[in-house]
Order: C-alpha cells, then structure tokens, then sequence
C-alpha cells in the first residue's frame, strides 16, 4: 500500500465502499428544509444520519474496515477506544458478523453510554479516567490478546465508509454546492472531502469544530489555540486529531469555523422544533455555523449532515428551556419587596394584567443586601415572546419596582 494519504483515500475507495455496505446501512434521506432555508438566507439540505440504528453515521466507517478484515482476524476480534458513537456502530456491526468487539471506556464514561454499547453486543473494558488512559490500555490489549483496532476516524478504510454519505447526498440533491461538514477527529471530512473533489471539484468544503475544541484548525493552521472544556458538541471534542485525516484535509478542506455554546444550542433547537428530529451538539455543528456566519454562506445550495442523535435526553431538555430563555419566552425576574402583608399579592395583579403565566416563586430574606425589612422574590415565569415580557417588566418598574433579569450565562 502507498504511503500517501492523498491516494490511499479515493472516490474509487469511497465507491468501493459504498458497495460494500450497500444494504447494512440505512440510506438516510436528503431532504430540503424550507424553513431553515429562509432562515438561513441559503438552501439548506439535511442528511439524517441520526436515522441510524445506532443513530450516527460512525456505522459506515466502522463496517467498512470490519468486511476487509481476514476471517482469521475476525475470529481473533476487534478492540477500540471509545465512549462515543464508535463504540456503538462497530458493536453493532461487529455482533452482527460474528466478530467479538471489545471497547475500553475511561472510567468516567456515563452509565447509559456503557449500557448502550453493551446492548449491541460490545464487551466493555473500563480503564483509566481520561480518553488517553483508556486509548493506551486499548492499544496494550490489542497486543496482549492479538486483536485488531479499529480506530474512530485515523484510518483509510473508515473515512472511506463515512466518505460514502456524500456520494447519497450528491445523489439525491445535485445541485449542492456547499458541504458543511462537523470535524472531530477528521474521519467524515476526509471521506466527504475526497468525494466533492473528485465529483465537484469547484465546490466549497467548509469544516466546522466547537471553539473548547479548535484541534484540528490548530493543526492546520499551525497555530496553538487552547483546547478543553464542556462543550455540548462532546462528539466532536478531539484534542488530537488524527495524522491521516489531518493530510487529507490540509489538501481537501477550504476552511474551518469554530462555533460557540450558544450557537451550538440554537442549532440543537431549531432542528428539534423545526424538522422534529433530535441531534446532538456535534450533529447540529454544520446549521451552527451556517447561521452564525450568514454573509458567508448566503446564496448558497448547502449540504449538511446530522451526524448524530445521541444526546442525554436530560440535556436536551436543559437545551430546550434555555433556548425558551433567551428568546424571552421563559424568564426570571429578580423584584425587590418590602416583607409585608399583600406586597407579593400586589406584584402578582400585574402579571395577571399581562397574561404572563407564573412558574415559580422564589422568596430570600435572609441572604441578601437589603434592610431587614426587605426581601427579594425571584419568579420564573413563561410569556408569548419577548414584547410580552418587555411590557410586564416596563410596568413593574412603573409601578415602583425595582426588577432585573437573571441572565443565562
């Protein structure tokens, strides 16, 4: 095999690809959405790769490098490290071959995530407290027991099977003109990079990462951004991307955006409300970018992929309300009162005047500034929009009160 990147991953090995899970894999839809479209400023095609058995696109790569194993490695198995979406596409797959898997998790991997792995087949190793930790007992274990590692994204053969969801899209919707595309490790630009080249050599590739996480962009650029945190995009939140995709994507990838929490929570949002599809942080990455960069890609026939759905549904309910907040229709309102009878009750007939509907009612006479006479009552509250709660508040004021917001971070 060639040494270089560029002709170890092709069209030709993308189609071969294609081939090859013709059938195992969901051919997801491309569908057109018009809202977003107007919304956006640009024609907007979605791939639901969250439509996926495992419901994330990470089965394609991870089939395609298990068909070309040798039986005999198959019948030794198959080990990587990973608490993601891999863990479960190549356990999926591997079951259903007759392939023992192996994952090794770190430690601190969510219990749902573990059982989730274990409910499609794979075996899983917890070792170690961070990614690294549990990357390097995978590599001892392969060793140790003769196994084959399948890595997440640093490897011809997945980039090629993830490569294969640009060739449905190219299919099913021509005239795009635009990928926007999420980059963890590199694995799915890469594939997708390589197809756009070969087929529409013209077209813009434009790569997106989490701002906690520029790795790749660093990488590329040559700079050292800092790297590390809590990003919702946690699929996408790779300090060191791969050797492989990196080359690829140096030669193949026009740009890179880094996208915010914020931004990255309005997408998850949106596409929730919008197209009644759930899709985590790192899936709704490419819309992220799309609508925090409008001049940029204004005009354009874009194609995006939703490249995964597996989101704890106790953070995409925090997502939601937060989203609720900042538009202005769920807040909380900071008034001070004197601590006598009917002073709540006084407060209470203005937001009946205003038809704002009272969720909860904090009441502080202890831990504040305030003479001791005083206190301070916090009230959640849900309105129509934001001139309905800019009306409420103006007219608290009005009537003597001192009120502020309390502001998501």
């Amino acid at each position: 095999m060639t040494d270089n990147p560029l002709e170890q991953l092709t069209l030709d090995h993308v189609r071969a690809a294609a081939d090859r899970i013709a059938g195992a894999v969901q051919k997801t839809p491309t569908m057109l959405s018009r809202t977003l479209s107007e919304i956006a400023g640009a024609e907007i095609w979605l791939k639901f790769e969250n439509l996926q058995f495992t419901a994330a696109y990470k089965e394609r790569g991870a089939l395609n490098a298990l068909l070309q194993m040798s039986e005999e490695k198959r019948a030794r198995g198959v080990i990587a490290a990973s608490a993601g979406n891999h863990s479960q596409g190549l356990s999926y797959h591997g079951t259903r071959l007759g392939v023992p898997v192996t994952i090794v998790m770190p430690r601190t991997t969510p219990v749902v995530k573990v059982m989730q792995t274990e409910s499609v087949g794979g075996k899983v190793v917890l070792e170690g407290e961070t990614f690294d930790e549990a990357y390097a007992h995978a590599c001892k274990l392969e060793k140790e027991r003769g196994l084959t590692f399948v890595h997440p994204f640093d490897d011809p053969d997945v980039a090629a099977g993830a490569g294969t969801v640009a060739l449905e899209m190219l299919e099913e919707a021509p005239g795009i003109d635009c990928f926007v595309t999420p980059i963890g490790g590199g694995g799915l630009i890469s594939g997708m990079s390589t197809v756009a080249r070969a087929l529409r050599p013209e077209m813009d590739v434009i790569g997106v990462e989490a701002e906690l996480f520029p790795s790749m962009k660093s990488r590329i650029e040559g700079t050292n951004l800092p790297c590390g945190g809590d990003t919702l995009a946690e699929g996408i939140a790779v300090k060191e991307p791969g050797k492989f995709t990196s080359a690829i994507i140096r030669e193949r990838v026009d740009d890179i955006l880094l996208v915010g929490e914020d931004a990255l929570e309005k997408a998850v949002s949106l596409l929730l409300q919008i197209e009644k599809t759930v899709v985590e942080g790192a899936g709704a990455a490419g819309l992220a970018a799309v609508l925090a960069n409008p001049e940029r890609f204004a005009g354009k026939t874009i194609g995006l992929v939703l490249c995964g759905g597996n989101i704890d549904t106790r953070l995409l309910a925090n997502v939601l309300l937060r989203d609720l907040a900042r538009s202005g229709r769920l807040a909380r309102l900071r008034i001070k009162l004197k601590d006598q009878p009917g002073a709540l009750y006084r407060v209470m007939k203005e937001f009946e005047a205003h038809s704002v509907n009272i969720i909860e009612i904090y009441h502080q006479r202890i831990f504040t500034t305030l003479p001791a006479k005083g206190l301070i009552t916090d009230i959640e509250c849900e309105a129509r929009d934001r001139q309905q709660l800019d009306a409420l508040v103006a007219a608290l004021r009005n009537a003597g009160y001192s009120v502020s917001t309390v502001e998501l971070a």
